[in-house]
């Protein structure tokens, strides 16, 4: 586990924050699906399962981001691997990375690019929100169920319900009566 001098585990935002800054120094510059109303940052990082998660908001992506809270305990993920993660608001495909300057991490997109934002502050603002959606069950999605059909095909005969209302027009036997059916059977019900 990542700690400060006292013990306490150390929030990855500031050096988060510092990787993403020199990648898009780096490698970055001049791209053209780069939003320049948006800066580098690392929003809403907490524990959450032995992993610190958050948003990173660059002026190219918004993405969810775990990180290890403790290097020595995370379980990998090869680059491009990908791993479902369960919260109360639904299962989420995180895709494994690693990078020099960011370590390892798992992330889910959230926007890519970011060209829809006019200004950094809302960016922080949908990525608060987007974290805080994640522990609210109300945003589950509902699965939706096939409904039954329960019409007959046109080449299987008369249904289970005509079969049996045709059944109780026809009189009934001794040998019916006797084992119980009180209902004639068909002819394909003897057999």
């Amino acid at each position: 586990m990542t700690t400060d001098a006292i013990g306490a585990a150390v929030d990855p935002s500031t050096r988060l924050g510092a990787a993403y800054r020199e990648i898009h120094r780096q490698r970055m510059l001049g791209l053209p699906f780069l939003n320049p109303a948006l800066d580098v940052e690392a929003v809403a990082f907490a524990p959450w399962e032995g992993c610190w998660l958050g948003v990173m908001v660059t002026p190219w992506f918004m993405n969810l981001m775990l990180v290890p809270e403790d290097p020595g305990q995370w379980q990998p993920l090869a680059f491009g691997d990908k791993r479902t993660h369960r919260f109360p608001a639904g299962a989420y495909q995180f895709i494994g990375g690693d990078d020099p300057l960011v370590g390892p991490y798992e992330s889910c997109s959230l926007f890519s690019p970011v060209l829809e934002f006019e200004d950094h502050a809302t960016a922080r603002m949908v990525a608060a929100l987007a974290r805080d959606a994640l522990f609210d069950p109300a945003n589950a999605e509902v699965p939706e169920y096939p409904r039954a059909n329960l019409t007959a095909p046109d080449d299987a005969g008369p249904g289970p319900l005509a079969r049996l209302e045709a059944g109780m027009e026809a009189p009934l036997t001794k040998r019916d009566f006797l084992r119980g059916r009180f209902v004639a059977a068909s002819d394909d019900d003897r057999r």
